[in-house]
C-alpha cells in the first residue's frame, strides 16, 4: 500500500512539474513581442515559423529513420502554392493554409513512393534531386510563379480589434499554428502510426513479422513531414510577403536538416532548440566574420555536435547523468576517508614497516605447521644419517 501511495504521489508530482512548466512557457510565450523590439520579434516569428518545418522532418528523419535531404523543395511548394493563391485568384489568407497542406500531403505521397525501394544514401540523393531541379523548374513557369522576380503579395494585416501592430500579431499566428502542429506530432507520435514508425526504425524485419505494414508507414511518413513543411512555407509567405525561387535553394534543405541534428533527433523539444540555431546561429557568424560567415558556422556546428552529440535537446540529461555518476563515487570516497579516520582509529599508531615485515614471517612459519618444522633452513648443510 505505500509503494502504492509514493508511485501516486510521483506521479502527481511529476504531473504537477509538467503544468507548471507548462504555464511558464504560455506565459513568457504570450509575453515576448511586448517586450522585444519589432525585428526581435520577427525573429522569434521565424523561429516558430521553422520549428513547423522541422517538426516534420523530425517524424522522418527523427522517428521514421529515413533520409530526407529534398525538404526546402516542400516547404518551397507550400509558400508558392499561397502565393500564387494570393497574387492571381486573390484569396483569403486563411484559404491557403488547408490548400497548401493537402497539395504538399500528396507530393508527399508520391515521393514515399520512392522509399518503399530505397533507402540510405540512396533516397537522400533522390529527395536531393528534388530540392535541386524545382527552384530552375519555378523559374520556368513564368507566367504561374513570377519567374526569376518571383511574386509579391500582401502580408497577413491584425484586425482592427485586437489592437496589435503587425508584427505582434503575425507572431501570434504563427505561434498559433505552431502550438497546433507539435500538439499534433506529438499526438502522432503516440498513437498506433507513431508506434508503427519507432518499429520500422529499429528495426524493419522485426515490424514486418510484428504485422506493421512498410509501405504504408514509409509512405505516410513522408506525406505527414511534406504536410508539415508546406504549412510552414505557407506562414513564410504570410509573414515574408515575397517568394523567388532562389530563396529555397538545396542549401534550405541541408540547412534544416543540420538544424534538426543539432537540435535532436527523436526528440519533442528538439524542432525547437533547431529553429533557434537555423535562425540565430548565421546572423552571429556574419558579427564574427563579415568575410568568412559559412566557416563560423561550421565550426559552430561541429562543436555543438562534439559537446552534445545527441543535440541540445539531450544535453541536459546528459550533463545530469554526469553529475549522477560523479556523485556517488565522491561520496563513496569521502565515506571511506570518514571510517578511516575515526577518532579511535587515529590513537592506534601505525606499526612499523619492519614489524609488519617480521609479523607476517612469523605468523607464516609456525611450528605447529609439521611440514614448516620439517622444513631445512636456507643454506643449511645436507643431513646425514647420524643426524
Amino acid at each position: 500500500m505505500s509503494t502504492l501511495t509514493t508511485a501516486l504521489g510521483t506521479d502527481r508530482a511529476r504531473r504537477l512539474r509538467a503544468a507548471l512548466t507548462a504555464l511558464l512557457a504560455v506565459a513568457v510565450a504570450c509575453g515576448a513581442p511586448f517586450y522585444f523590439a519589432p525585428f526581435q520579434v520577427f525573429q522569434l516569428t521565424m523561429v516558430l515559423l521553422y520549428t513547423v518545418a522541422l517538426a516534420g522532418l523530425n517524424l522522418l528523419v527523427g522517428f521514421g529513420g529515413q533520409i530526407s535531404l529534398g525538404h526546402g523543395a516542400f516547404f518551397a511548394a507550400g509558400a508558392y502554392s499561397a502565393a500564387v493563391m494570393l497574387d492571381r485568384y486573390d484569396t483569403g489568407h486563411l484559404a491557403t493554409l488547408p490548400v497548401a497542406a493537402a497539395g504538399c500531403f500528396l507530393l508527399g505521397l508520391g515521393f514515399g513512393v520512392p522509399a518503399l525501394r530505397l533507402r540510405g544514401l540512396y533516397l537522400a540523393l533522390v529527395t536531393l534531386s528534388f530540392a535541386v531541379f524545382l527552384p530552375p523548374l519555378l523559374k520556368r513557369l513564368e507566367p504561374v510563379t513570377g519567374g526569376s522576380m518571383g511574386l509579391t503579395v500582401d502580408k497577413l494585416q491584425p484586425p482592427a480589434w485586437s489592437g496589435l501592430a503587425e508584427d505582434q500579431w503575425m507572431y501570434f499566428v504563427v505561434l498559433t499554428v505552431a502550438a497546433a502542429a507539435l500538439l499534433l506530432a506529438r499526438n502522432l507520435l503516440r498513437s498506433r502510426v507513431g508506434r508503427a514508425l519507432l518499429a520500422v526504425r529499429d528495426n524493419e524485419s522485426a515490424a514486418e513479422v510484428m504485422g506493421v505494414r512498410l509501405s504504408m508507414h514509409k509512405t505516410l511518413a513522408f506525406a505527414w513531414s511534406a504536410m508539415f513543411a508546406g504549412v510552414a512555407g505557407c506562414l513564410y509567405t504570410w509573414v515574408i510577403g515575397f517568394v523567388s525561387p532562389d530563396s529555397f535553394s538545396f542549401v534550405l534543405s541541408i540547412t534544416l536538416l543540420a538544424g534538426l541534428v543539432v537540435g535532436g533527433l527523436g526528440s519533442l523539444y528538439g524542432p525547437l532548440l533547431g529553429a533557434a540555431f537555423v535562425m540565430y546561429v548565421p546572423s552571429v557568424s556574419q558579427d564574427l566574420s563579415e568575410a568568412a560567415p559559412g566557416v563560423v558556422f561550421g565550426l559552430l556546428i561541429i562543436t555543438v555536435m562534439f559537446v552534445a552529440p545527441t543535440g541540445l535537446a539531450g544535453l541536459p540529461g546528459r550533463v545530469l547523468g554526469a553529475v549522477a555518476r560523479r556523485l556517488p563515487r565522491t561520496a563513496a570516497t569521502s565515506t571511506a576517508t570518514a571510517v578511516d579516520r575515526t577518532p579511535e582509529n587515529e590513537s592506534v599508531p601505525d606499526p612499523e614497516p619492519n614489524a609488519q615485515a617480521e609479523t607476517g614471517s612469523s605468523a607464516t612459519l609456525t611450528p605447529a605447521d609439521p611440514a614448516v618444522a620439517d622444513a631445512e633452513p636456507v643454506g643449511a648443510p645436507p643431513r646425514t644419517e647420524k643426524d
